[in-house]
């Protein structure tokens, strides 16, 4: 239910770019040893390890291409370069078969693909054939745009996607693209049922909201009240601080991932786990009210509440009281990922060896688990404006934004995201369960929305903003800085130009970040020429490439992140954007810190054997080669970076040891940012 850089649930993946944001690709000049692109026509070739194939095409300034590499025999990365040979797109993950590649040029020119071997494999070699597929100008027309844009997912051997957009209760397009289930090859179509992970939460809020209503029970409850076998901690959450994601509570899907559970192959996991995971907690990770932590956990208990007020079983109720009243016949709540779903789409995840089919993330029921069709989400919106079941009350509450005990808001309402676009109010929330993805936004001053839905991992559901640009465009605003420009200037500067950012001006915003919520997790961000980075503790170094002056999108996730200034004007903050915002304040003195290098007698103090009580888990640490590497029996072997003094970060995971009086190591405590501070006790 959520994408990596905070540290993950899933692996990376290697190319989840931002579909037609203006210049994907950038110019660069004609190599002598490059083969020319023809839109229709297919070149064959073949590669070994070592060897890069080149080729270009002549593109105009508002140009839209989309090719295909079909990888015979051979697992090849797409790489589009600029005119300095930076890397400005990167496409790759799928081992066999055709891989789509698509963008925006950003002004004419000749453009290289580069193809290269991907793996280790040294002696790696192969047939491939490369076609320009389409080679056309951009369209102004949203319907055709879309097209566009759902290039790369379209066809008979790709995963889908789904999309509807709609307007005071007219439904302006809606279209479907690729395949629901490649084993048999059916297409996606608009009856068909996909996970819409996350998405799923403001029905979950609204459950509870329903039984507010009812006077079955009030937000104000001790969530103790509805679970009373869950443990007294010293703050007490109430109802509300489940659906605002306030409670304090341990986000379980990051906890197990601790324990070596592997989501991301399948395994178990059962609803009451997740009760069981609460009564294990031995503190909360902040005072219910005070702090926005994203938090299946807690939406999960919200269920159980539901059911234990209504006596029904989750999915039951939300059949008789949300689904079947509102008339949305392929929608339904998943109990488990043992549950048949009819007409659904499987969840695809691109592997050197083809694409692997991935089941659904379990006991994930209230937090996700929810499958629904396009036709039904467009239902489920316009009962916002218009409630046939609920109240006009109840919308506005949930789609207001929660303010913390210290009185700043959260941007987040009861199981949904709010903020603005173009001088409109947006309401939304993203899903991600292990492969199917979802986005669903609300705009309900115009009484609009868009949906879109998709079964390959790798498609960025963000999308769904762009769509909105396109097709409501009359009623959002010239961005601010735009305000005073008129005539054809204002047109010129409608889009902002990533080519037209200074590399320079990113200096300002070069320096280290902690997370607000885990302060052991760095934001680094760096700039080599006219190459921007950012790189969070324990991962490797992602390239960003600019969307406004302050704000910068990372091209190998689905994330972004926004620099802010304190009244000073001085830059001292950024916010990760990801399923949910992180803030993180910038290091002061950042020039002057000093890494911390230990040395490997230094290292040695962290060998050992470490139990962690409340997971029930080992974790072995040994000195190799001058580097201290982590073992777990499931999560493998980790070489581990070294941070601030006696903390290291690898695999996803912060680890902070802690010494004795003598100065020995006895401890460490463990964090990936939703889930922290989780103490594994010396025992060797």
């Amino acid at each position: 239910m959520s994408r990596q850089f905070i540290p993950p649930l899933r692996p990376a993946l290697l190319a989840v770019l931002p579909l037609l944001a203006a210049a994907l690709f950038a110019a660069t000049d004609l190599s002598a040893q490059a083969t020319e692109l023809r839109r229709g026509r297919m070149l064959t070739g073949s590669i070994a390890a070592g060897d890069t194939a080149r080729y270009t095409f002549e593109a105009g300034e508002n140009d839209f291409v989309l090719g295909e590499v079909n990888q015979i025999s051979i697992d090849v990365t797409i790489r589009v370069l600029d005119a300095d040979g930076e890397q400005r797109a990167r496409f790759g993950g799928l081992g066999r078969g055709p891989e789509r590649f698509s963008g925006q040029p950003s002004a004419a020119g000749t453009y290289t693909v580069e193809l290269i071997v991907a793996g280790d494999d040294e002696d790696a070699s192969g047939a491939y054939e490369i076609t320009l597929l389409r080679h056309e100008p951009v369209a102004t027309d949203p319907r055709r745009l879309t097209d566009q844009m759902m290039a790369r997912f379209d066809g008979p051997n790709s995963p889908g996607a789904a999309v509807r957009v709609w307007r005071d209760g007219r439904t302006l397009y809606s279209k479907t693209y690729g395949m629901a289930n490649l084993a048999y090859g059916i297409p996606f179509g608009e009856d068909t049922r996909t996970n819409i992970g996350s998405t799923s939460k403001q029905f979950t809020a609204f459950a509870i909201m329903l039984q507010a209503e009812r006077g079955l029970l009030s937000l104000d409850d001790d969530i103790r009240t509805h679970i009373p076998e869950l443990p007294q901690f010293d703050g007490t959450i109430q109802v509300r601080h489940l659906i605002t994601h306030t409670s304090g509570l341990r986000e379980f899907l990051n906890l197990l991932r601790m324990t070596g559970r592997r989501l991301d192959r399948g395994d178990w996991i059962d609803r009451s786990e997740i009760i069981e995971i609460a009564q294990r907690q031995p503190a909360l990770q902040n005072a219910p009210g005070a702090e926005w932590n994203y938090n299946n956990t807690a939406f999960g208990l919200a269920a159980v509440i539901v059911e234990r007020t209504s006596g029904q079983d989750f999915h039951v109720f939300m059949q008789e009281n949300v689904f079947g009243p509102l008339g949305m016949t392929g929608t339904m709540v998943r109990p488990s990922i043992r549950h048949i779903v009819p007409n659904q789409s499987e969840g695809y995840t691109p592997t050197p060896d083809g694409y692997r089919q991935i089941g659904d993330l379990g006991g994930a029921v209230g937090a996700g688990g929810m499958y629904s069709t396009i036709a039904d989400l467009q239902t489920w919106v316009e009962n916002y404006a218009n409630p046939r079941v609920g109240t006009p009350e109840i919308f506005a509450e949930m789609m207001t934004s929660f303010v913390l005990t210290n009185g700043e808001e959260t941007g987040y309402g009861y199981g949904l995201s709010v903020d603005e676009q173009r001088g409109l109010k947006r309401v939304h929330h993203g899903g991600a369960d292990v492969a199917h993805r979802s986005q669903l936004v609300y705009y309900p001053e115009i009484n609009a929305g868009v949906t879109v839905q998709s079964n390959h991992a790798q498609f960025g559901s963000n999308v769904a903003f762009q769509l909105a640009a396109a097709f409501f465009d009359d009623a959002m605003e010239v961005e601010e800085d735009e305000a005073g420009a008129e005539g054809d200037e204002a047109d010129a500067e409608r889009d902002f130009d990533p080519d037209a950012y200074d590399p320079g001006d990113f200096d300002e915003f070069v320096g280290r970040y902690a997370l607000d919520a885990a302060p052991s997790f760095i934001l680094t961000f760096t700039r080599e020429d006219r190459t921007l980075y950012a790189q969070a503790t324990g991962q490797q170094r992602l390239e960003i490439v600019p969307t406004s002056d302050s704000t910068f999108a990372l091209l190998a996730v689905e994330a972004s992140v926004t620099f802010l200034r304190g009244d000073d004007g001085e830059v001292n903050a950024a916010i990760l954007h990801q399923n949910g915002d992180q803030r993180a304040t910038r290091l002061e003195d950042d020039e002057e810190v000093e890494a911390w290098a230990p040395t490997a007698e230094d290292l040695a103090d962290f060998a050992g054997r470490f139990y962690s009580e409340e997971l029930e888990t080992f974790y072995d640490f040994e000195v190799e080669d001058g580097e201290l590497i982590m073992h777990q029996r499931r999560l493998g072997r980790v070489v581990l970076s070294p941070g601030e003094e006696d903390s290291f970060s690898g695999g996803g995971f912060s680890f902070g040891f802690e010494r004795d009086r003598n100065g020995e190591v006895i401890g460490f405590y463990l964090s990936n940012v939703r889930t922290r501070n989780v103490r594994f006790g010396r025992v060797e």
